[in-house]
């Protein structure tokens, strides 16, 4: 009598990083280091004419962002995903999710609300879109607007990481600036899309976060079939950057639970 052959284990699921505005892939460094060193594959991509990636173009539209996304994964033979954001990149997942649910086994999403923009969070965000344009103007607003994207702890112990990442806002170009805060402030509610993805999820939020509250990542996390909220001390909207090892390590955390789950639907088939 032959004995049945063993299932096969399944693939490692590669891990994509998007980050957050006015950033590029580079927010990523730290915690991509570490991952990669533990075995995982790990894609950190620019988005929307940040670091290498071309301008866009078109009306504004995180859905855009999202199907290039898409399409880039279709180009590197990529077909399922754990996807993780930070701010502007948690938004681009959202729409990724709500667009292309089945080739996400994973989400991570990182100070980012599940909840659309109030009109009046809106209008700020389109009134910086127009202010960032005014080149004279631009390096007292990013002097101004910078700081908060840190947590108090790291503003106060981390100068060179503050002046970091004020050069890198700096340097990103206004025009795609501009063009992504109209994009996040047109972004719809994702509460429905978060409460059908039955999948492992984490939602990241910084004890230390000016721009998302912890009842807003609290309301995002129970939205999630299987959220678990994660909160770091000490820092503030960039936790890839205040705390990339921690970062790392719940990520790990989550592509552990994603494998797991895995298995069990392979060894039911």
């Amino acid at each position: 009598m032959s004995l049945p052959l063993p299932l096969p284990l399944p693939l490692p699921l590669p891990l994509v990083l998007l980050h957050a505005l006015p950033l590029d892939s580079s927010l990523w460094d730290g915690t991509a280091r570490v991952l990669r060193a533990a075995g995982h594959q790990v894609l950190t991509p620019d988005q929307c004419g940040f670091g290498a990636a071309p301008p866009p173009d078109g009306p504004p539209s995180l859905d855009r962002v999202a199907d290039g996304l898409a399409r880039e994964l279709d180009r590197q033979g990529i077909g399922e995903v754990a996807l993780a954001g930070c701010s502007m990149g948690g938004y681009v997942a959202m729409a990724f999710l709500r667009r292309h649910p089945d080739r996400v086994r994973a989400l991570g999403l990182l100070a980012a609300r599940g909840t659309a923009d109030s009109a009046e969070a809106a209008g700020r965000r389109l009134r910086f879109a127009d202010a960032v344009l005014d080149e004279p103007a631009r390096a007292g607003l990013v002097a101004a607007t910078t700081p908060s994207l840190l947590g108090a702890t790291t503003r106060a112990r981390r100068p060179r990481l503050t002046a970091r990442v004020g050069d890198l806002a700096l340097a990103a170009p206004a025009r795609s600036v501009a063009w992504a805060q109209r994009a996040i402030a047109a972004r719809t509610d994702s509460t429905a899309t978060l409460r059908a993805a039955d999948l492992p999820a984490v939602v990241v939020i910084g004890a230390e976060d000016e721009l998302v509250s912890l009842d807003e990542a609290c309301r995002t996390a129970e939205a999630l079939p299987r959220g678990r909220l994660v909160v770091l001390p000490g820092v503030g909207h960039l936790a890839p950057l205040e705390a990339p090892e921690a970062t790392a390590e719940i990520l790990a955390g989550l592509l552990a639970q994603a494998r797991v789950r895995a298995e069990a639907e392979a060894a039911a088939c």
